[in-house]
């Protein structure tokens, strides 16, 4: 069986690819049904929406019409009938931009959409994107779920019983929602740059904004106070009926908060684990630390590179040697005191010329 995860909480499954599956309309509502009940037992009662169509683009469609707690079957023969009367909105590659232009010509459904030729279309938003919409508008979609097992992002969402404009609340939505995302962060042992703030308007209008960090992070204030400033920069006007955190962008990394000053204890089970770090000599946890560093700080190590503090404390130093235009670095814990690591001055990132 043939699977795509797209995110911690979205992945597309090929029931076609699979041995022994019953592809009758009754046969996969009754896997969509265990699967909501395997969801649940494994999670404590978390629920999740399912969409079951003849293509990616009808399970999508299918998922999102009954959230939060949906499943939706698409039965062959009807996509037409479901996706029709739906806002062209609903249809993966039309933000604001384009469906500004869609609404000026009248095409407001996806029927609406249907309902044009190819050639207004490729006229209207070019040749790439019209022939897209031309062919998702007629349910025509035979793209192929591809397994991919690297995780590109771990994002939340939920959607609302009803819009919200109240900036406040949204605020407590996007804190909540950073949580989750920070924690799963962590069980993974991963950081991310850029933070991803998705949200839809009451007009089922759907678009994202980004911003990418100078270092990774799995921090969910700092996670929390980004969103929060996408949120500001997007608006609320009319009231948002979906929002949703996500962080992208992944790397493998050794935590380095885990040795900020007071987080550990020496006798506490985290300073045992912290011992053990190879790449810290055994005797540095009992080194006074006579240099002063702290997060952020740019430094040099004459054999590892340019880098910047990540945490400190226990007389050790973690750096993640990279900087802001180079790809995610390897991170090393140092004794506190290594002759080779020295401070620096901020290096010139700009492309020479």
């Amino acid at each position: 069986m043939n699977t795509r995860q797209l995110s911690i909480d979205e992945a597309y499954v090929d029931l076609a690819a699979a041995d022994g599956v019953d592809l009758s309309v009754d046969g996969v509502t009754a896997l969509g049904h265990q699967l909501k009940d395997r969801i649940a037992a494994a999670t404590g009662g978390v629920t999740g929406s399912i969409g079951i169509g003849s293509s990616k683009l009808m399970a999508k469609i299918g998922s999102d019409l009954q959230k939060p707690d949906g499943l939706v079957v698409v039965a062959p023969g009807r996509e037409l009938e479901v996706l029709h009367p739906l806002p062209v909105t609903r249809l993966g590659g039309v933000g604001p931009a384009t469906a500004e232009r869609l609404h000026q010509v009248g095409v407001k459904t996806v029927g609406d959409l249907a309902g044009r030729s190819l050639s207004d279309l490729v006229a209207l938003v070019g040749r790439a994107h019209g022939a897209g919409l031309h062919a998702l508008a007629r349910a025509d979609d035979d793209r192929a779920v591809v397994p991919d097992r690297d995780v590109k992002s771990v994002s939340h969402e939920e959607t609302f019983e009803r819009d919200l404009t109240d900036v406040h609340v949204l605020g407590r939505e996007i804190d909540s929602m950073a949580a989750r995302v920070g924690e799963r962060l962590r069980k993974g042992a991963i950081s991310g740059r850029t933070v991803t703030l998705k949200l839809r308007r009451y007009d089922f209008t759907t678009l994202t904004r980004s911003q990418t960090l100078p270092q990774p992070t799995d921090d969910p204030r700092l996670i929390a106070a980004t969103a929060r400033r996408l949120l500001t920069e997007a608006g609320t006007a009319g009231g948002l009926r979906l929002l949703g955190v996500g962080v992208s962008g992944l790397s493998v990394y050794a935590q380095g908060d885990l040795f900020a000053d007071g987080l550990l204890t020496d006798d506490g089970p985290d300073a045992e684990a912290a011992a053990t770090e190879p790449e810290v000599a055994p005797e540095a946890v009992e080194l006074p630390v006579e240099k002063r560093w702290w997060p952020g700080q740019d430094v040099r190590h004459e054999e590892l590179g340019a880098g910047w503090v990540w945490g400190r404390g226990l007389g050790r130093v973690t750096v993640r040697f990279e900087g802001p235009l180079t790809p995610p670095g390897p991170v090393r814990t140092l004794s506190a005191d290594d002759p080779a690591l020295s401070a620096a001055d901020p290096p010139d990132w700009r492309t020479p010329g």
